[in-house]
């Protein structure tokens, strides 16, 4: 019986910050696509969107595997959506409130969920350190708007790294946020589905030593964090975090999948912290270990993907 090969576009590289990454992860998902099945061809949107487009009445589907701007946050599922190429994950309008930190904030807090206070600076407005350190405390975190993956994130001792921290991170960004720090242990918990939502197992991240946090180091150095699924924790916290996982893909107008990061304080409570739309995709890394962990193996969980996407998206 001669069954019909997908043909899949693979996209990585790209420009933002996280270039590398993204490559790591290609280089793992197109080793785990079953040749039996798919057809793999890749594209780098640094230098190859005219032949994408060109290619596109071929080409079944689009595995995004891009983190950060122009990939994760929605401009590479509106190019897709023009040339009529299904792909995984959220579309544009879910893509987009996710990679916008303070939007997404503002939705979890509407849906009721619980977050870290914050506050927005411009380059315009007048920063007084004495006024950030009388309302957030010390040690305070500060973080560019939409950066992926903790791309320009400090975590400040005193007003003196509080003031370069907010210089450093509007480099990035035009925005900034000021975020009160929760000390706690970090968790994250991924989901998936279209209509039914599945909450997968709980991962507890423990950075090394010598990392204050899981920052862009701590994520991508060999043995900087342990991953630990699932999660020490007992049920009730479990099936807390994973409801907040669920209730943050549904507020952000998420689909296929997701992965939200929170901080579990000694008290018990919970901090949603941000929801990653496209999650590191290597075998090891969060959100294909904690799929692993419920059952599915990395190249049944990349299918599980692709279905997903294609469900309700039709080839043009």
């Amino acid at each position: 019986m001669h069954t019909h090969k997908l043909h899949i576009a693979l996209l990585a590289g790209g420009i933002s910050g996280e270039r590398e990454v993204s490559l790591n992860g290609a280089a793992g998902v197109e080793k785990a696509l079953d040749p039996e099945k798919f057809i793999v061809r890749r594209y780098d949107p640094a230098t190859d969107l005219a032949r994408l487009a060109t290619d596109a009445p071929e080409i079944d589907f689009a595995f995004i595997l891009l983190h950060g701007r122009f990939g994760e946050d929605g401009t590479m599922q509106g190019f897709l959506d023009l040339l009529g190429i299904p792909y995984q994950g959220s579309g544009v309008l879910g893509s987009a409130i996710a990679m916008d930190k303070h939007l997404a904030k503002e939705l979890y807090r509407l849906n009721g969920l619980p977050v870290a206070d914050w506050r927005i600076i411009g380059h315009e407005d007048r920063i007084s350190g004495a006024e950030l350190l009388d309302s957030f405390g010390l040690p305070v975190v500060i973080k560019p708007v939409h950066e992926g993956s903790s791309l320009g994130l400090t975590l400040a001792r005193s007003e003196e790294q509080l003031l370069r921290g907010i210089e450093r991170a509007l480099r990035h960004d035009s925005q900034v946020m000021i975020e009160k720090y929760i000390k706690g242990r970090e968790l994250t918990v991924g989901v998936f589905g279209n209509s039914w939502l599945t909450a997968l197992p709980v991962i507890e991240i423990v950075p090394g030593p010598g990392f204050d946090f899981f920052d862009y180091d701590a994520k991508y150095k060999t043995g900087a964090t342990e991953e630990i699924c699932p999660a020490r924790i007992n049920e009730e916290i479990t099936a807390q975090a994973q409801q907040y996982g669920l209730a943050a893909h549904l507020a952000l107008r998420l689909r296929g999948y997701s992965r939200t990061d929170m901080i579990l304080e000694p008290s018990g409570a919970l901090y949603l912290l941000e929801t990653n739309t496209i999650p590191g995709m290597t075998a090891t890394s969060l959100m294909p270990r904690a799929a692993a962990t419920h059952g599915l193996a990395f190249p049944q969980f990349l299918e599980r993907l692709i279905e997903l996407g294609m469900e309700g998206r039709s080839k043009k």
